[in-house]
């Protein structure tokens, strides 16, 4: 503790020369000093301490003259504690490994002999740092995270670089392919670039060409006379009329059938229409975007999609990211779909427990941001205490990370055991304490440190 009653911050040493040892626990007064003088001790004291940063010293045995013992121990700590803050040093060959550290994740680096002051200044720099992080991700589990073209959520540099891309095609008049796998969010991109273009005022129109029967695909596309056929009371405009002035969005246009591809040809080439049955060409000012999760070039190269539609479909191709490759969005996103399905529910689930965040992190997502939603959805609607677990997103298989140290392995244990003994017991808290094994009091004080609730 320092004078305020404060716990002091944890410093790990990992110095394998005894004076220089002692010399750096007491050049440190202000930090709870830890010191290991190898690889194993090292990590043992990141799992029992969890120090939020790390001096490391290259040359450790069993290569005290080398750097190799020391790299894979820097390894080997970020790979356990991600946000440790690794200071690294070093005599042999500075540059080299200052270069090769810092590219391997280190946070800072000085070279031997060392300068206890300088040293100093660069050790309580990374706790700030780590501070401010720490706090950066305390203020993100708060918010519903970041809003980009057309109310879509992300923070991830390949997802801002689409958007970007979409918000500079929006003002130019052009058609545009949107290509993705089902569930990134196609429709969204597709309103929001409608929406920042100067066609926004006009109507936005969106027909899904895979849910409609090729028999019917063309009626709802352009339109029928009164009389066209059986069960043609009325003259109707397609959904190409519908939105002039404004966007049509097509999409799974990879599911048109080859002989209506040659009439939305000759759309886009005369910017003009027949209905069925008409015999009046219509003029139409609509803009086309479309979307298909399928290889559009390949269906060109097999013949089931026409090559010259396709260059007039895609004078603009934007690839979309799918979940997995959206670094960062699936916990941002779940947080924001928590929120949303915890209100409208009236639920009192609040937020993720780790482990439902490592599984987030660690999940594939092959159904993309819908599937993140369902999952959230369904989670908040069985979560049994305010946090949703990994067993409620019915991830609890694929969290297979080893946990930092046995307190965090004994709370996802402790937290399983508690929940299944409540179902069992119907949330009596007698009942639940028998087959537990414990009294009720240490049960109370379980559910209060786990933020669960009968």
């Amino acid at each position: 503790m320092n004078g305020t009653g404060t716990p002091k911050p944890k410093l790990l040493i990992v110095e394998d020369d005894l004076g220089l040892q002692r010399q750096l626990r007491w050049a440190y007064e202000d930090y709870e000093v830890i010191v290991a003088s190898d690889r194993a001790s090292a990590l043992d004291a990141l799992r029992a301490e969890e120090p939020a940063v790390v001096t490391l010293d290259l040359g450790l045995p069993p290569d005290p003259d080398g750097v190799t013992e020391g790299f894979a121990t820097l390894e080997a700590i970020l790979a356990l504690k991600p946000d440790t803050k690794v200071i690294v040093a070093s005599g042999h060959g500075a540059r080299e490994s200052a270069l090769k550290a810092i590219g391997d994740g280190a946070w800072d680096f000085y070279a031997k002999p060392i300068d206890i002051d300088a040293l100093g200044l660069i050790v309580a720099r990374a706790f700030h740092v780590h501070a401010l992080e720490a706090e950066n991700r305390r203020l993100a589990e708060r918010q519903d995270g970041e809003t980009a073209l057309g109310g879509m959520i992300t923070a991830s540099p390949e997802m801002l670089k689409v958007t970007r891309t979409i918000e500079r095609v929006a003002g130019a008049d052009v058609s545009v392919m949107l290509l993705g796998a089902s569930g990134t969010g196609k429709e969204l991109l597709a309103r929001g670039l409608h929406d920042s273009s100067r066609r926004a005022k006009g109507a936005f129109v969106a027909i899904n060409c895979a849910a409609i029967p090729d028999t019917l695909l063309e009626s709802e596309l352009f339109g029928h006379e009164k009389g066209a056929f059986t069960g043609a009371i009325k003259t109707t405009e397609g959904k190409i009329e519908q939105a002039s002035g404004g966007t049509l969005f097509l999409d799974e246009i990879g599911d048109v059938p080859l002989p209506l591809q040659v009439k939305l040809l000759r759309f886009l080439q005369e910017r003009v229409i027949e209905r069925i049955g008409g015999r009046k060409a219509i003029a139409v000012d609509t803009r086309i975007v479309c979307a298909t999760h399928q290889d559009i070039d390949a269906m060109v190269a097999e013949g089931r999609f026409r090559e010259d539609l396709y260059y007039r479909l895609a004078e603009i191709v934007v690839r979309i990211p799918s979940l997995a490759e959206r670094s960062g969005d699936a916990g941002l996103l779940a947080r924001h779909f928590l929120k949303k399905y915890a209100k409208s529910m009236n639920s009192a689930v609040t937020g993720l427990s780790p482990d439902a965040r490592s599984a987030i992190d660690a999940w594939g997502w092959p159904g993309n941001v819908r599937e993140l939603e369902n999952r959230m959805k369904r989670a908040v609607i069985m979560a049994e205490g305010k946090l949703v677990t990994a067993a409620d997103l019915d991830l609890a298989e694929g969290a297979d990370d080893v946990p930092l140290n046995l307190r965090a392995a004994r709370e996802t244990a402790d937290r399983k055991a508690i929940r299944h003994a409540l179902t069992r017991a119907e949330g009596n808290i007698s009942n639940t304490a028998k087959l537990l094994g414990v009294s009720r009091p240490t049960l109370y004080d379980l559910l209060k440190s786990y933020d669960l609730h009968a």
